[in-house]
């Protein structure tokens, strides 16, 4: 199987974030069609910021919804953030004929998570030799002062879609 060139990778989600994006309420419009396609990933109302072959920038607002008991951002909130932004990386890297399932995803905690937080994830699609190909991603939760709070490592597992 070959390598996709990231520059022309022609997946479904970058498609719609080049289409969305430039409109006045683009990346919110983005944003909320992406908590209506994968629901539970909706629930915490993240923002996707940018994305571009490889790369995407998601934030969340810190608000009680995503609170915890001691006053900061939820544990699981913030892998869901993690989550998100790597997600969104792998598919707006692969083609239109392939896909990415989460096969592990692990999260370590730095200091408690408070205010607005950025998260970016990085991915250089390697050369797909069969089906189910894990790729490691890692994004990097940081809070408003540039401080990572949490790094979130999720393996995906990449192949080709069988129908």
């Amino acid at each position: 199987m070959t390598q996709i060139n990231p520059v022309t990778a022609d997946g479904r989600i970058y498609k719609w974030w080049q289409r969305l994006e430039k409109l006045p309420a683009g990346p919110l419009l983005f944003s909320l069609a992406l908590g209506r396609i994968a629901p539970y990933s909706g629930t915490i109302g993240a923002r996707v910021e940018e994305i571009r072959p490889g790369y995407a920038r998601v934030t969340l607002r810190d608000r009680r919804r995503v609170r915890n008991h001691l006053r900061s951002i939820h544990a699981v909130a913030l892998v869901n953030l993690g989550e998100i932004a790597t997600g969104l990386a792998v598919l707006s890297t692969i083609s239109a004929n392939m896909r990415g399932i989460v096969q592990s995803i692990h999260a370590e905690y730095l200091k408690k998570a408070r205010g607005k937080l950025t998260a970016t994830a990085e991915f250089r699609l390697p050369e797909i030799c069969e089906n189910n190909t894990p790729c490691e991603v890692e994004a990097r939760l940081e809070d408003q002062t540039g401080e990572t709070v949490t790094v979130v490592r999720a393996t995906w597992l990449v192949g080709y879609r069988t129908t």
